[in-house]
């Protein structure tokens, strides 16, 4: 079993920056692949970026493509979604997830876990 936790969300202005982490427990988190997805109130989950178990692979979407930067360290059971270049569309709540089965990183449905969500606002 793994829990995921999100932290770093907050409000920033456009052109600004936040780090999100997601913290897991569990001996084998470092064994998953890990994905940030984010939703709007009354939408669909959307995918963001993914990271490889080995954090050697790394995908994003087209959207946050030169501005987002996912990493890890699993040392310390943690994946940080770096964000940089914030635009008010960037705001949503922002979730990890982890132990993607297959190699559909960006389908909500690939992943067994899931963070509480963090709230990132971007004002304009």
């Amino acid at each position: 079993q793994v829990q995921l936790v999100e932290s770093g969300g907050g409000l920033v202005q456009a052109g600004g920056s936040l780090r999100l982490s997601c913290a897991a427990s569990g001996r084998t988190f470092s064994k998953y692949a890990v994905g940030w997805f984010r939703q709007d109130p009354g939408k669909e989950r959307k995918f963001v970026s993914a990271i490889s178990w080995n954090g050697g692979l790394t995908y994003y979407a087209d959207s946050v493509k030169g501005r987002f930067t996912i990493s890890r360290d699993n040392a310390k059971n943690t994946v940080y979604l770096q964000m940089n270049s914030l635009k008010p569309e960037d705001t949503a709540v922002y979730y990890c997830a982890a132990d993607c089965s297959s190699a559909r990183y960006n389908y909500t449905g690939c992943y067994n876990y899931w963070g509480q969500g963090t709230q990132v606002t971007v004002s304009s």
